[in-house]
């Protein structure tokens, strides 16, 4: 329930946001999609010329941003807690790219792991198998499928995208 719950206002908390962008660029405003910071500052400043009903509007959804930004670390501060309790969700975070979101999310949609004989039918389990095709003795891999947990494989795909753009895993020696 936490992470579906999450996932919401994760969502809500990104439709603010692009409404205030929006609610700017209709006056010729613009930052980028990541500076809604910048924009919220900008409302407190005296020198900026909005008309006092858009200031309201904007007023209204910084306000509601901030709440959903409230509500989205209390529920990460608790998965956190989650985390740190739970022996099969500390072993996942253990794995780079990994962290509290994730492995509580994988403990609780997966709590016997001993059902996959492997780990190539974990991520077919997962929907994390290319699509086979095949024809005149070729075979060709295509995408990976669609099937599966999509909560889990987005969540998964964040991680290892994050291990290989950032470099979080830890080399050998």
């Amino acid at each position: 329930m936490l992470h579906r719950a999450r996932g919401l206002v994760v969502r809500q908390r990104a439709m603010t946001a692009c409404d205030i962008r929006a609610h700017f660029a209709e006056f010729g405003i613009g930052q980028g999609r990541q500076r809604v910071d910048g924009l919220v500052d900008l409302l407190n400043d005296e020198e900026l010329t909005l008309p006092t009903h858009a200031r309201i509007a904007v007023t209204v959804l910084v306000n509601q941003l901030k709440e959903l930004d409230r509500q989205a670390e209390a529920i990460e501060r608790e998965l956190a807690d989650i985390q740190r309790v739970n022996p099969m969700a500390k072993l996942l975070s253990s794995i780079p790219g990994i962290g509290p979101i994730t492995a509580t999310a994988l403990a609780a949609t997966v709590p016997d792991p001993t059902m996959f004989r492997s780990g190539r039918e974990f991520a077919a389990w997962l929907g994390l198998a290319p699509n086979l095709t095949s024809t005149g003795g070729k075979d060709r891999l295509g995408r990976i499928t669609k099937q599966g947990d999509s909560y889990l494989r987005h969540l998964l795909v964040i991680g290892a995208r994050n291990v290989v753009r950032y470099g979080l895993f830890i080399l050998a020696e």
